[in-house]
C-alpha cells in the first residue's frame, strides 16, 4: 500500500503549488514534494529544466500556467516543451538538433542560375528550368547574391497580390506570419520590436491610406506617444499599433473585428511588417496602452498641442453632449432621451470640445449625465484653464476682457452660471431660454455676418442690453428670418461686434455635423471592449423616485393643456337649440370636470416631488436601482486616435477643396482614395518608399489627387523607424 505524502516543504523553498516547490543553492535547483527531493539539475542547464518541468506538466503535478508563472518563461514555451515531452518523451530534449542542409543557391547553382538570367531568361523560366522556387530568385536578386537582367530588373523583383496570398497561406507561423526569426526572439524577450522592412509589392489594398500618413504625423499621432503611453516589449511597436489603428480609421474599418477579414499579410506591407495582429492581439495591445490614466494623458497633450498650434481656434470653443446609446445587456444604464431619434433609450453621454470648423479637442465621459452646466464647471474649464493659450488674465484695467468664449445650447442657460463664468473671465453664448414679445421691425438691419467656412451671408440682427434675473446685465442680439421668426442669443462678451457673434452661434451645427459623419464614418458610438466598471458610492445622481414624479408631473401638466386648450376651443356655433344646448353643456360639464381632476392631480404631484429629494448618493440607491457603468479607458484611446484620423483627414481635404468643381465632395474623394490600391517599392540606395496609386475612376480626380502629391511630397516625411521619404506618385510611371 502507498504511503501517503504529508506537505511539509522546508524552510526557504519556493512553491509552485501545494504538492511542488524547489530550491535553488550553490548553482543548482532541487524540485521537491514535501521532504522528498524529486529532479536536481544546473541552474544554467535550460534543457534538463524544458524536460522535467514538461514532465510535471504532463503528469498532472503541476500546471503549465504555474510553470510559466512561478519561473518567469513564456506560456507558450512550456507549451512546447509538453508537447515534445508527449510526442518523444525525454528523449526528445536531447536528441541533436537539426542543422539546416546546404542552401538551395549554392555557388555552383548561383553560377548556373546567373548564366540563365544573363541569357536573357525571366525568374519565372529559370526557376522552372531548374527546380526551384521563383520567390528564392526573388529574394537572392533583392539582397544582390544575383544580379537580374536589365530588362526584367526593375519588375521581376514586385510581388504580385496572388504570389503573396499563397505565400502567405504557407507561413509556418499562421496567415501571413513569415517572419519567423524576429517572432522567435520577441516569444523569448530579446525583441523590444521589429523594425519595419519594406518589399516591392504590387496591387497592394488600401495602400492609398499612405497618402494620410504626412497628415497624420503633422497632427500628432506619434509626438509624445512614448511619454504617455507604454507598451511592453513585444513583436509590435508603439508606433505600429498606432498607426495600424488610424489606417483602419481611414480606410473605415469601424472596429477591430473588421481586421479579421482583411487579409493580415496585405494590410502588414502597409506597416512594413509580414502581417498585422490577430484581433485578440490587438485587443490585448490596446489593453495594455490604456492601464491607468494613459489614454487621458496623452489626449490631454494632444489637445493642449492643437490649441496651441492655432490659438485662434481656441478662442472661441463649442460644448455639446453626444448621447452614446447601448444596445447591450452586461448593465442597465439610466435612460436618456436620444434626439436624433425621439426616443429614451439606456445609453451614457460624452460631453465634446469643438473648435469653430468642429475638429474636436477632447471629449468626457458621463456614466451619470450630471447636466451640463456642472461638467462645464467640474470637468471642462480645468482642463481649458491648463490648454488654452494666450490667457492674458486678470487685469484690472480691463474689466470687460475674457480668456476665451464658450458656446452652448439652451442646457446651460442660467444667469447664475452665466455670472459664475463672467468672474472666471470666460465669456458665454447662448440661446435665451425667455426671450419674451418680439421686437419691432425697425431695430433690426442687414449685417454681413462671416460663418467659420469663410462664407459671408446677411443676417437681419438687431441688438439690446438685457438685465437677467440676479441683475447681470447680458447682450442680447436677435436675428430675424425671412418669416419674422425672431431667434434671441446671449452673450458675456462684451467686445466682439454682433456679427461675429451671431456667426459663432450660428455656426454651431458644424459640431452637429461632426457628431454625424464620426458616427456614420468612424464608428464613433462603438464599444471598444466589452467591460464594465463599478460606479463611486459618492457620485450624486437624480433620485430615481425624483424622476418617476416629474415624469408623471409632465405627462399630467401635458395632457391639462390640450385639455384646457380644447376646452376654450368648443363653442356653440350652431342656431340655438334646447336639445343641442344641452348636450352642449353636458359636454362642457364634463370637460370642466376632467379638468379639474387634472389640476388636483398636478398640484398633488408637485408637493410630492418638491418633498423629494432630487439627487441622492449611489450608495443610497436599491439593489435593483444600481448598476455599472461601461469601462472607457480603451474607448477613450480609440477616440483619441479617431480624432487625430479626422483633423487628418481635414487637413488632407482643405488642400483638395480649392481644386475640385464641388468642394463638398472633398471627403468623398478621399475615402475613395484611402480605399485604391498601390504599387510599393523601396529603394534603399536612394532611402526612398514610392507609393505608386492607381488611377481614380474619373480624370479630374486625378487631377486632384496629382496636386495632393504635390503638397504631401512637399513635406519630405519619412517613415516612422526607416530612413526612407516617402514619395507620392499618380499611376505606375
Amino acid at each position: 500500500m502507498p504511503q501517503l505524502q504529508m506537505p511539509f516543504f522546508p524552510q526557504g523553498v519556493t512553491h509552485i503549488n501545494n504538492m511542488l516547490a524547489f530550491s535553488k543553492d550553490k548553482g543548482r535547483i532541487a524540485y521537491v514534494s514535501g521532504n522528498m527531493q524529486l529532479y536536481t539539475h544546473e541552474e544554467n542547464d535550460s534543457v534538463s529544466f524544458r524536460m522535467i518541468t514538461a514532465q510535471f506538466c504532463a503528469n498532472g503535478i503541476a500546471k503549465q500556467a504555474q510553470i510559466a508563472s512561478t519561473f518567469g518563461v513564456p506560456a507558450l514555451a512550456v507549451k512546447r516543451a509538453v508537447k515534445l515531452f508527449r510526442q518523444e518523451g525525454t528523449r526528445g530534449f536531447f536528441k541533436p538538433r537539426k542543422v539546416r542542409s546546404a542552401a538551395v543557391l549554392t555557388p555552383e547553382v548561383c553560377g548556373q542560375v546567373q548564366s540563365l538570367l544573363d541569357s536573357g531568361m525571366g525568374f519565372s523560366q529559370v526557376a522552372e528550368q531548374q527546380g526551384i522556387k521563383r520567390d528564392t530568385l526573388a529574394k537572392a536578386a533583392r539582397s544582390g547574391r544575383l544580379r537580374a537582367p536589365a530588362r526584367v530588373a526593375h519588375a521581376e523583383v514586385r510581388s504580385t497580390k496572388s504570389e503573396r496570398s499563397e505565400l502567405d497561406s504557407q507561413a509556418a507561423m499562421g496567415m501571413g506570419a513569415s517572419n519567423v526569426d524576429a517572432r522567435v526572439a520577441a516569444s523569448l524577450g530579446e525583441l523590444v520590436a521589429v523594425a519595419p522592412l519594406f518589399e516591392a509589392s504590387l496591387d497592394v489594398p488600401c495602400a492609398g491610406v499612405l497618402f494620410a500618413l504626412p497628415a497624420l504625423l503633422a497632427v500628432g499621432l506619434l509626438d509624445g506617444s512614448q511619454d504617455h503611453l507604454k507598451l511592453p516589449a513585444g513583436y509590435y511597436g508603439l508606433d505600429s499599433l498606432l498607426l495600424l489603428s488610424a489606417f483602419m480609421a481611414l480606410a473605415r474599418l469601424q472596429s477591430m473585428e473588421a481586421l479579421r477579414y482583411r487579409a493580415p499579410g496585405e494590410w502588414g506591407k502597409l506597416l512594413g511588417l509580414d502581417r498585422v495582429p490577430e484581433v485578440r492581439t490587438m485587443r490585448e495591445k490596446l489593453h495594455a496602452l490604456s492601464q491607468g490614466d494613459q489614454p487621458q494623458k496623452w489626449g490631454e497633450a494632444l489637445s493642449k498641442r492643437w490649441m496651441h498650434q492655432d490659438p485662434d481656434q481656441a478662442s472661441v470653443l463649442y460644448i455639446d453632449g453626444h448621447v452614446r446609446v447601448y444596445h447591450g445587456a452586461q448593465t442597465q444604464l439610466p435612460k436618456h432621451h436620444v434626439t436624433r431619434q425621439r426616443l429614451c433609450l439606456r445609453a451614457t453621454t460624452d460631453y465634446w470640445v469643438n473648435a469653430m470648423d468642429g475638429q474636436p479637442f477632447f471629449m468626457v465621459n458621463q456614466a451619470v449625465d450630471p447636466g451640463l452646466i456642472e461638467v462645464i464647471e467640474r470637468d471642462i474649464v480645468p482642463l481649458l484653464d491648463q490648454q488654452v493659450p494666450k490667457q492674458p488674465g486678470l487685469l484690472e484695467n480691463a474689466q470687460r476682457a475674457h480668456r476665451f468664449t464658450l458656446v452652448f445650447d439652451r442646457e446651460g442657460y442660467s444667469p447664475d452660471f452665466l455670472l459664475r463664468m463672467k468672474k472666471q473671465r470666460i465669456a458665454c453664448l447662448t440661446y435665451h431660454k425667455f426671450p419674451g414679445d418680439d421686437w419691432s421691425d425697425e431695430e433690426f438691419r442687414a449685417c454681413p455676418v462671416q460663418l467659420h467656412t469663410g462664407e459671408i451671408v446677411s443676417m437681419d440682427l438687431a441688438e439690446r442690453g438685457t438685465r437677467l434675473s440676479n441683475n447681470l446685465w447680458v447682450r442680447e442680439i436677435r436675428k430675424r428670418t425671412a418669416r419674422a421668426h425672431q431667434t434671441a442669443i446671449l452673450s458675456s462678451d462684451y467686445q466682439s461686434h454682433s456679427p461675429q457673434l451671431a456667426g459663432s452661434m450660428f455656426s454651431r451645427w458644424c459640431q452637429e455635423n461632426y457628431f454625424r459623419y464620426a458616427r456614420g464614418s468612424f464608428g464613433l458610438d462603438r464599444l471598444a471592449e466589452y467591460a464594465t466598471d463599478v460606479i463611486p458610492d459618492t457620485l450624486r445622481l437624480v433620485n430615481p423616485a425624483w424622476r418617476e414624479l416629474d415624469g408623471k408631473l409632465r405627462k399630467s401638466t401635458a395632457t391639462l393643456s390640450r385639455l384646457l386648450a380644447r376646452f376654450g376651443a368648443t363653442n356653440m356655433t350652431e342656431e340655438i337649440d334646447v336639445v343641442k344646448m344641452e348636450r352642449w353643456i353636458a359636454q362642457k360639464a364634463q370637460m370642466q370636470e376632467e379638468i379639474e381632476h387634472l389640476q388636483g392631480e398636478v398640484s398633488t404631484l408637485k408637493v410630492a416631488r418638491k418633498a423629494t429629494a432630487h439627487h441622492v448618493k449611489f450608495a443610497e440607491l436599491s439593489s435593483e436601482q444600481k448598476f455599472r457603468q461601461l469601462r472607457t479607458h480603451s474607448k477613450q484611446l480609440v477616440d483619441t486616435i479617431k480624432m487625430i484620423s479626422f483633423r487628418a483627414e481635414t487637413a488632407m481635404a482643405n488642400i483638395l477643396r480649392p481644386v475640385i468643381k464641388r468642394p463638398d465632395e472633398a471627403r468623398t474623394l478621399l475615402r475613395a482614395l484611402y480605399a485604391t490600391e498601390a504599387d510599393l517599392i523601396p529603394d534603399l540606395k536612394a532611402q526612398t518608399l514610392t507609393v505608386h496609386l492607381h488611377h481614380m475612376a474619373q480624370k479630374n480626380s486625378d487631377l486632384a489627387i496629382q496636386k495632393l502629391c504635390e503638397e504631401l511630397n512637399a513635406t519630405e516625411t519619412v517613415f516612422p523607424r526607416t530612413s526612407l521619404r516617402l514619395i507620392l506618385k499618380l499611376g505606375s510611371k
